[in-house]
Parts: C-alpha cells; sequence; structure tokens
C-alpha cells in the first residue's frame, strides 16, 4: 500500500512530506484510512528526543479514519467502520485486564519505541525502514497501521475529522478529571496551563459540578478561552504569583489542582495551592529524568500528588463517553479545534508552539 506521510528525520527538524510503503495488517491488526489528526504536544517532546522514539519516525498519535483491511483474529472492527485510534496497551496483564490500560506495563515499549515488539516496522521508505508504530499509529500519513486494541470504533454518522483529539490530548484532560480526581459537586479546583489538555479539564470539570475553577496560564487569549468554557477566574501567572492568589481567593487552597505543564516549579505550585486534603493530578510529560521537589511537610499534612496517564481511561469506553457529552452541550471541545490541510503541518506546528494561536490543530489528509 502506498501512502504519504510526514516523517522527522532528526532531532529538531520540521516534519517532511514523502511518499512510503504500508504493510498489509498482520494478525490483530488494522489498516485505517486516515481522514484527520490531531497535533499533540507529545509529538513535539519526541520530534525533540524528550523521549527516545528512533528517528527518522513517522509520528501522530490523534488519528480517526475508516477501517480500511482488518488482519487475522480482528473482531471489533470491520472494513468501513469508523474509528478514533487510541493509544497502544496489550490487553492480557493484570492491569489491563482490571481496567487500568493506561498503566500497563508495557504501554512505553508499544507506544515510543518505534516498532513493533518483534522488532519489525510496518513502513518503508524507498526500501529502507521507517519508524512507525507510534503510540500504535503513527497517524501522520493518509494509511495506518494500528492495532485492535488502538481502535474505538464510532458511529457511522460520526464527524470523523474532528474525533481524533479524544484519542490523546482531550481524553487525557478530561479524564483527569473524570476519572482520577472525581471532585464531588461544589469542589474548586486550579489547572495549571490551558492548554487542549488544560481546557479539557475545564470543561470536565464544569460537566462535574466544581463551583470554583481556576485557570493559570501566561496566555491572555487561551484564558479567556478557559472563562468561555467554565472557568470562573483566571489568573496570568505571567503577572501575578498564582499560588498566592489562589490561597487567598479560596481562604486556604483549593480542594484539587492539576499541573499540564511538566514544569517543576509550576507543579510545585499546583501542590502548594491546595488546602490540606488536596489532591493534585500531574499529566504533563516531562524530558526522561526531570525532577522536582516538595516540602515534605506540605505533603504530611494530608495532600496528595497522583501521577495520570491518558485520563486513566479505557479508550473503548472514555471516548463514546465524550462523544456523548458533546452532543448533549455539555463538553464542546470542537471550540478547541483549527483545521489545516496535511501539507499545512509545519505552519500548524508554529501556530501551536511558538504562536499559541492554534489550540487543538487538526491535520485534514
Amino acid at each position: 500500500m502506498e501512502a504519504y506521510a510526514a516523517i522527522i528525520e532528526r532531532q529538531g527538524g520540521e516534519f517532511v512530506l514523502d511518499n512510503v510503503s504500508i504493510e498489509d495488517p498482520r494478525d490483530g491488526e488494522v489498516l485505517v484510512k486516515v481522514a484527520a489528526a490531531g497535533i499533540c504536544h507529545t509529538d513535539l517532546t519526541v520530534r525533540d528526543q524528550y523521549y527516545p522514539t528512533p528517528l527518522p519516525a513517522v509520528l501522530g498519535h490523534e488519528g480517526s479514519g475508516v477501517v480500511e483491511k482488518v488482519g487475522r483474529g480482528v473482531s471489533t472492527v470491520k472494513p468501513g467502520d469508523k474509528v478514533v485510534l487510541s493509544f497502544s496497551y496489550c490487553g492480557t496483564c493484570p492491569a489491563c485486564l482490571k481496567g487500568h490500560q493506561a498503566y500497563c506495563p508495557s504501554l512505553f515499549p508499544l507506544n515510543f519505541m518505534g516498532r513493533r515488539l518483534d522488532g519489525s516496522t510496518p513502513i518503508t521508505r524507498n526500501g529502507e525502514d521507517v519508524n512507525a508504530c507510534f503510540f500504535g499509529q503513527s497517524s501522520f500519513a493518509t494509511y495506518s497501521i494500528a492495532s485492535e486494541n488502538n481502535c474505538v470504533k464510532v458511529a457511522d454518522d460520526a464527524e470523523i475529522e474532528l474525533l481524533g483529539p479524544l484519542g490523546c490530548g482531550i481524553q487525557t484532560g478530561a479524564g483527569a478529571i473524570l476519572n482520577s480526581l472525581r471532585p464531588a459537586p461544589g469542589a474548586s479546583i486550579a489547572i495549571f496551563g490551558v492548554g487542549s489538555v488544560g481546557l479539557s479539564a475545564v470543561m470536565a470539570a464544569k460537566s462535574s459540578g466544581c463551583l470554583k475553577i481556576i485557570a493559570v496560564d501566561r496566555n491572555p487569549a487561551r484564558l479567556e478561552v478557559a472563562r468561555e468554557l467554565g472557568a470562573t477566574d483566571v489568573i496570568d501567572a505571567s503577572t501575578t504569583n498564582a499560588q498566592e492568589a489562589i490561597v487567598a481567593m479560596t481562604g486556604g487552597g483549593t480542594d484539587f489542582a492539576m499541573d499540564t505543564t511538566a514544569i517543576p516549579q509550576v507543579l510545585r505550585s499546583a501542590v502548594e495551592s491546595t488546602h490540606n486534603m488536596g489532591e493534585t493530578a500531574v499529566v504533563g510529560g516531562a524530558k526522561l529524568g526531570t525532577e522536582f521537589s516538595l516540602d515534605m511537610n506540605n505533603i504530611l499534612f494530608g495532600r496528595k500528588l497522583r501521577g495520570v496517564v491518558e485520563g486513566s481511561s479505557t479508550p473503548q469506553v472514555f471516548i463514546p463517553q465524550l462523544i456523548a457529552m458533546q452532543k448533549a452541550g455539555l463538553f464542546p471541545f470542537e471550540k478547541l479545534c483549527s483545521f489545516y490541510d496535511f501539507d499545512q503541518i509545519n505552519q500548524a506546528v508554529e501556530d501551536t508552539e511558538k504562536t499559541g494561536s492554534a489550540i487543538k490543530a487538526i491535520l485534514r489528509m
């Protein structure tokens, strides 16, 4: 199968679009004709080699499209089905069997090593291997080989080009609230960093009945979007000490906090902006080896800190729930999205990373 793909050839480089060849699906695999793919911060951290996915590689892990072919043994999807592609997991370990797929011990090799577990790759260029299998999909291409576990079937009338970001970034932000922190109605929460993940958390916090939702960022335009989507208060961290402001406006700190920035100092501020017994979720992906410090006495007095991967979700359950919430007007994630043609991928990256004019860029194939 001939396809067109965006390839990162060197650390920190631009995406290079080129023709590639993609294998037919093997046992347990699915060939998807990609309709669209969101750009996520994790694609850019791998471009910069914060995670050691080998290059050259086809990235992309928020794909959506239509099933073209299925390999032997695939039973949950068939050709013609519309699917959202999410992260890859083994499906057989104790964590997966208990519904904790995001904490599968094989998560890193299945999602970041650029190869199937047997060392092969489904993508070649001019007869040379190209690293793929990124999040089990490598969806910055017109066709993707995914595993059956990656595929979330959606309705035949689904607006498929819009739905790819549910597979990672939007699922991560919303799931951190709905699946991990689970605030009770009336709770208070501070969300540090309101890109697509943080804004998804704002919407989820509103749908959960949080009465005080504080958005913290350095981008005034993003803070305005946060207010439109449900934030009751916004703090520009470039001019205000967010931690002090949060403690003051809540009379001692919030019930919950969430850090999306992967910046150690911001994470510490998030933890210290909660009251005794408060709970903080960290969802940002930092460079491997990044360390942070906390005052042990602040943790001693009942505070909790938890890491959250992929919103602690089972994609086949959670993504349809988010789609239903969107249809009901409770989760208008479409307001975050800007569309680009596939060959505008480098412009989309610039608008996401440098100017901030795109919150969630989606590439139409």
